[in-house]
């Protein structure tokens, strides 16, 4: 699968921004779904991810309780809703997608697919 994210900005510290991922080809749906990001001189990290199904997500405590991630199967999207974003949110995120990780590798990959990443930029 192809993935494509989106939807990163500049924002102020307090502020909301939405990160979109769509996927092109078939079986969307079978993919684990994740966000990572990478700050400016730093290794990139786990943010977020989703079952297959939807039913259960995962966070970084970083950002547990300011971020959700959700998915739309039918439309092959991925979202990253990100609120009460901090100036240490700054970084690139990209969104990745692997259909064989077991429940205990998915904060951590390895991720088979990965997008181009967007970068998110929060001023103090």
């Amino acid at each position: 699968v192809q993935l494509q994210a989106s939807g990163g900005g500049l924002v102020q510290a307090g502020g909301s921004l939405r990160l979109s991922c769509a996927a092109s080809g078939r079986l969307f749906s079978n993919y684990v779904m994740a966000w990572f990001r990478q700050a400016p001189g730093k290794e990139r990290e786990f943010v977020a991810a989703i079952s297959r199904p939807g039913g259960s997500t995962y966070y970084a405590d970083s950002v547990k309780g300011r971020f959700t991630i959700s998915r739309v199967n039918i439309k092959n999207t991925v979202y990253l809703q990100m609120n009460s974003l901090k100036p240490e949110d700054t970084a690139v995120y990209y969104c990745a997608g692997d259909t064989s990780l077991i429940a205990s590798a998915i904060t951590r990959g390895p991720y088979g697919s990965w997008g181009q990443g967007t970068l998110v930029t929060v001023s103090s």
